[in-house]
């Protein structure tokens, strides 16, 4: 079974657990510090909230119903999905998108490889 890593990131007081292939958690975390960043100088009027990554661990293990783990990829899919949407005329989007968009690939390259390892 491969190393899985969790990035734990808070929207206001709600908590979400993303599970990450070990080699990309920091990637995710990375990818959600420069968002963060960012975001304030979007000026479309759909720019989504972000969650902010306030950690990462090497277990998880969940003790309250209302919480649940994400994948790593459902995750990086509702991100990429969230800012394609965006009508952003001032500032370099494509960029953001970009950085998205390789760490997607490469997570669905990782699930690829691993459903082709479980056979």
């Amino acid at each position: 079974m491969p190393k899985m890593r969790y990035v734990i990131l808070q929207q206001n007081q709600e908590l979400q657990f993303v599970e990450m292939p070990e080699d990309y958690a920091y990637q995710l975390s990375a990818l959600n510090l420069r968002l963060n960043k960012e975001i304030d100088k979007l000026t479309a009027e759909n720019v989504p909230d972000l969650p902010l990554a306030v950690a990462e661990c090497d277990s998880l293990d969940l003790l309250r119903e209302e919480y649940s783990l994400e994948s790593g990829l459902d995750y990086i899919n509702r991100l990429e999905h969230a800012f394609a949407a965006i009508q952003e005329q001032n500032y370099p989007l494509i960029s953001l998108l970009t950085e998205i968009r390789a760490l997607q690939a490469q997570l669905e390259q990782w699930y690829e490889e691993e459903e082709e390892r479980a056979q």
